[in-house]
């Protein structure tokens, strides 16, 4: 999920774009992969690119009580900080900050957003997962 903003890199504090977005993602790291789409919008700030997203993931999970595999919607919204890590205008390294858990942009100008994605996936997983309420179990 990678997102090419040299253009916007380029343009004055403010300027905005809209992307759609529709890919696969591993959330667990475990090989399979997570159908994830939604929006994103890019905004050009005085030293960064902030990026807002909404986002819809179908996971595979499995119930906490009878163990069958069963789909759970996830919905995400998040906003994060994009550093570039070199200067668009001259190609020169800037030194990285010393804000922990920033994400970069890289040297070719393209912004991941999968590291995102599978962050806050994570962190909006249901402690209990179930796949219907009235679940019985085994």
């Amino acid at each position: 999920m990678q997102i090419n903003v040299s253009q916007l890199l380029k343009e004055p504090v403010g300027s905005e774009r809209d992307y759609q977005i529709s890919d696969t993602v591993d959330i667990m790291d475990n090989g399979s992969s997570s159908m994830v789409q939604g929006n994103v919008r890019l905004t050009r700030t005085n030293r960064s690119i902030l990026v807002k997203g909404k986002f819809n993931i179908m996971i595979e999970l499995a119930c906490a009580r009878c163990l069958d595999v069963f789909g759970c919607p996830l919905t995400l919204s998040f906003e994060e900080e994009y550093i570039p890590a070199s200067d668009i205008a001259g190609g020169d390294f800037i030194p990285p900050s010393d804000e922990p858990g920033l994400f970069t942009i890289d040297d070719n100008h393209f912004i991941d957003l999968t590291e995102a994605i599978r962050q806050y996936a994570l962190i909006a997983l249901p402690m209990k997962p179930l796949c219907r309420q009235d679940c019985s179990g085994l």
